[in-house]
């Protein structure tokens, strides 16, 4: 394993590089290439995006296994398409009109990838995730789940509008998602789920972090200096920190706290440091340009500076979240920046996540 390919298992970016290509070489609308194609297509179940002259649609499904099915969704958004993931619930198959079950949409880190949770985690064996609809959505590589700004002018990638206004209306039109939802996310996954229930007041009942992103203005720079890292032009994200300040703020759950009001959030992450669950000798994390500045402020023994940012991050929103009234509760823990640890918070907050 190279130090290069370390550095991305640590920002949580792992993505094949067959698919790193096209996201990092190419315009947004080949974000998602149709080179991906479904081996079966069904029935299109439209549904028409905001300020779009075309419906999103699904043009593909495809199964995987006995409960996972794969959504190939072609989105105005993202002037592309993009991959869903469906972990169906016991009796999904033989629904009929009108069944509905809760959902639970599970955000991946930040290389996007909707198989995320099945290949770290193995969700599909969970006895707990019998009753609910799970559902994982792809994101374009190093998205950060928003609508990206594009020096002004928006357009493609645009992710929350693709995530929250093209595929929940659809799945909740034609696959059986209910009005009962919550969201969970790893690494940047984890800031997207936090964001998302924010950002949308009343539409999650339940929202957690598992070292998330969850202050890109507390540390602009680890945002900067792992995209510059990873070959992503960052600045059409949300522009610069400094002169477009408030496209940051509106994305930054710090600066969001108050709309989570009535929306129970759980956020945990670790310290940096090796933990149970990091192997014996684990190496510390590549330096990482951006990243590495922040080393300073960090014990010797931290070996994981990423999630040493996550943390504070996290430790900064509880706080802010606790000031202004949310529901909240934390794990603060010894550990770093990867999916063990992740999969491990994710089964330890299901009741929260699922309880109606």
């Amino acid at each position: 394993m190279t130090p290069r390919t370390r550095a991305r298992m640590r920002l949580g970016l792992v993505a094949p590089m067959a698919a790193l290509v096209p996201v990092l070489a190419l315009p947004p609308a080949a974000v998602f290439p149709a080179g991906n194609a479904p081996t079966a297509v069904s029935a299109s179940h439209d549904l028409p995006a905001a300020g779009s002259e075309r419906p999103a649609r699904v043009v593909g499904e495809e199964r995987i296994g006995p409960r996972l099915l794969d959504l190939t969704i072609r989105s105005p958004a993202l002037a592309g398409t993009g991959k869903v993931r469906l972990l169906t619930p016991d009796g999904w198959d033989s629904r009929r009109p009108g069944d509905r079950w809760p959902v639970l949409y599970l955000l991946p880190d930040g290389s996007g990838d909707h198989r995320a949770y099945n290949d770290d985690h193995r969700i599909e064996e969970w006895p707990e995730l019998r009753e609910t609809l799970v559902v994982v959505p792809q994101m374009p590589f190093y998205g950060f789940y928003s609508d990206w700004w594009n020096g002004g002018e928006g357009g493609a990638p645009a992710v929350e509008t693709f995530h929250l206004d093209e595929v929940v209306p659809i799945l909740e039109r034609g696959y059986g998602a209910g009005r009962q939802r919550s969201i969970a996310g790893q690494s940047q996954g984890g800031y997207g789920a936090v964001k998302y229930a924010a950002r949308r007041p009343g539409m999650f009942e339940a929202a957690a972090s598992f070292g998330g992103f969850l202050h890109p203005l507390q540390y602009p720079e680890a945002v900067s200096g792992g995209a510059e890292y990873l070959g992503v032009p960052w600045r059409r994200i949300w522009g610069d920190p400094v002169r477009q300040r408030r496209v940051w703020e509106r994305n930054d759950p710090y600066h969001l706290a108050e709309r989570l009001r009535g929306t129970r959030v759980h956020i945990a992450a670790g310290d940096g440091t090796p933990g149970a669950l990091d192997p014996p000798g684990a190496e510390p994390d590549p330096d990482i340009p951006g990243l590495a500045d922040l080393a300073p402020l960090y014990q010797d023994e931290v070996i994981s500076l990423t999630e040493a940012v996550m943390g504070d991050e996290s430790r900064a929103v509880a706080r802010r979240l606790q000031e202004v009234g949310v529901h909240v509760t934390t794990h603060f823990y010894r550990g770093t920046h990867s999916p063990p640890y992740w999969g491990r918070e994710l089964r330890r907050v299901l009741p929260v996540l699922l309880d109606p």
